[in-house]
């Protein structure tokens, strides 16, 4: 997305559903009954990047702004995003840097789409805009989400392209 244009990427094939519903699945049975696990929510950046709209976002309810179509970044628990071909770069590098810049906790980031084999990286500890990489490895490890969260999501099932 660059500065002041919105683009619109086609829609995702089903084993990028598949993904982000097993995640949000497991989020679900560890998350405090006040916080939700939203999908395709606007994410507002503080700094001049706009607006993400990731596959999933964790957000305790109450920092849920009523009557707008946003949440702040700042509000934002975890973040996920999982590739689809025609935005991998973006999901890499740009969210990467702009979760990071607006202090959100925890990025996961699977990529079914990266060279040699499907990978995924939890980003956490954000400092300076940018992130501590916290895990980084391959789909059928597990991943070790911390605190406040502490589940370990089990990516053996994740659908490879």
């Amino acid at each position: 997305m660059g500065e002041g244009i919105i683009t619109v990427a086609p829609p995702p094939v089903n084993d990028h559903n598949l993904i982000a519903e097993g995640v949000q699945r497991r989020l679900y049975t560890v998350i405090p009954d006040d916080w939700d696990v939203f999908q395709t929510l606007n994410v507002a950046l503080p700094s001049r990047s706009g607006l993400y709209v990731p596959d999933l976002v964790v957000v305790p309810r109450e920092d849920v702004p009523r009557g707008e179509n946003y949440v702040p970044a700042a509000a934002a628990e975890l973040v996920v995003e999982v590739t689809a071909n025609s935005n991998a770069v973006n999901d890499r590098v740009s969210k990467l840097k702009g979760y990071a810049a607006a202090g959100v906790p925890l990025y996961l980031l699977i990529d079914p789409h990266a060279t040699g084999a499907p990978t995924i990286h939890l980003y956490g500890e954000p400092s300076d805009g940018k992130y501590r990489v916290l895990h980084a490895g391959k789909f059928g490890e597990a991943v070790h989400l911390p605190e406040p969260f502490d589940l370990v999501l089990e990516t053996f099932g994740f659908p490879r392209p």
